[in-house]
């Protein structure tokens, strides 16, 4: 039995909600096939583009809805039902239109072009920031691609990894080191650029549907108004409320595994039962603490929004709370879903069922940004300076 979402609070978040509902049935088909095929399946793609997904974060002047946090959350969440791996992935796309839309980081050209391109035509966008030797950017690695000036071209040549949605991308936002100017700046790069190339590499235990393969530049050469951010000047990044459909996908990852196992436990009836096991205390307990997990996460996560959006001029204040939400979210999700096999007992690992890919999907959460024990050690700074 599903929960009824006592965090809807109008009819356009319901109207928002319904939609992601729509798309979660239709991704739910496919969530074996991305998942066997490591990659996102491009039907997948077609249904976000049918329903005009893509264009959600975006202003309305260019055909977006302007979703706030908390109405991002809502259908990131209930997409992730459907599959997680393609929720992260949209997730992405969303959340950098948003933070384009909402801090305007480009010069408004730059901006308007990409808009426009996302808003008339649903084209996919995504930052290629990771790297083999530097690993994640939030831990502060300097990018061992590079741009070299040319005329008024850039040629750009490196590697990067963990480039989710790296083959269906219609454009990549990508970090480079900037030799003559000395400083860490981003490329928007269009897919049909000459020089760029997918090396299918994604092989993991968990959200193989994200298709997060490498991407790779051989003197890529990239007009220099392309050059859409320079950060010339180390500065310490502010709170990204965006980052949210992180906790929010995994929490509907464990809401999906919660939904299945009811189903399961109400129609599994052992021979050694009169009843299913739905009936059998422990399990009821497992599932009570499952909802209670839940309950906590989504409060937790909802309440945050609410604040973000309710009070923008507080909102450097928020970056322990966003934080925390996602080590919370995450980790609950990961002990909601560990229930749930136990539940299940032994034929939760058979590929037949669903919860196997649940298991392995939701790990895949704890290593998302930002990590557990920068939020912790965070947290203990700000207590000792108070």
């Amino acid at each position: 039995m599903q929960q009824r979402n006592i965090f809807i609070q109008s009819e356009r978040q319901q109207n928002l909600y319904d939609k992601a509902g729509r798309l979660a049935e239709q991704l739910y088909k496919r969530r074996k096939q991305a998942d066997d095929d490591a990659s996102l399946p491009l039907e997948n793609l077609a249904d976000l583009r049918r329903e005009k997904y893509l264009s959600l974060t975006l202003p309305k002047s260019y055909g977006g809805e302007e979703l706030s946090l908390y109405e991002f959350l809502l259908i990131q969440e209930k997409l992730a039902e459907g599959d997680g791996a393609t929720a992260l992935s949209i997730g992405w796309h969303l959340g950098v239109i948003k933070e384009l839309s909402e801090d305007e980081l480009w010069d408004k050209k730059t901006f308007n072009y990409l808009a426009q391109e996302v808003g008339k035509n649903q084209k996919l966008v995504n930052r290629a920031a990771t790297e083999p030797a530097t690993g994640s950017p939030t831990r502060g690695g300097i990018p061992e691609t590079t741009a070299i000036m040319d005329g008024d071209h850039y040629i750009v040549n490196g590697r990067k990894t963990f480039t989710t949605m790296a083959q269906v991308l219609d454009f990549y936002i990508v970090t480079a080191f900037i030799k003559d100017k000395d400083a860490v700046g981003s490329f928007l790069i269009p897919k049909e650029t000459a020089g760029l190339s997918v090396n299918k590499t994604w092989d993991t235990l968990g959200m193989r549907g994200t298709g997060s393969d490498d991407l790779i530049l051989e003197n890529v050469k990239v007009p220099s108004q392309f050059l859409v951010e320079v950060n010339d000047k180390p500065r310490k990044p502010g709170p990204k409320g965006w980052l949210l459909h992180i906790p929010a996908c995994y929490l509907g990852i464990a809401t999906a595994a919660r939904n299945d196992v009811i189903e399961f436990a109400k129609n599994f009836q052992p021979n050694s039962l009169k009843t299913p096991i739905s009936e059998v205390e422990h399990v009821r307990q497992k599932v009570g603490e499952i909802d209670l997990k839940l309950l906590q996460a989504r409060h937790f996560m909802y309440s945050v929004a609410e604040k973000w959006d309710k009070f923008p001029d507080k909102r450097k204040e928020l970056a322990g709370e966003l934080g925390a939400v996602k080590v919370v979210a995450t980790n609950s999700a990961n002990e909601v879903v560990d229930l749930v096999m136990r539940i299940v007992g032994g034929r939760g690992l058979a590929k037949a069922m669903p919860f196997e890919q649940y298991y392995r999907d939701v790990r895949a959460g704890l290593h998302n940004p930002p990590m557990d024990d920068m939020v912790i050690q965070s947290l203990a700074r700000n207590a000792f300076s108070s």
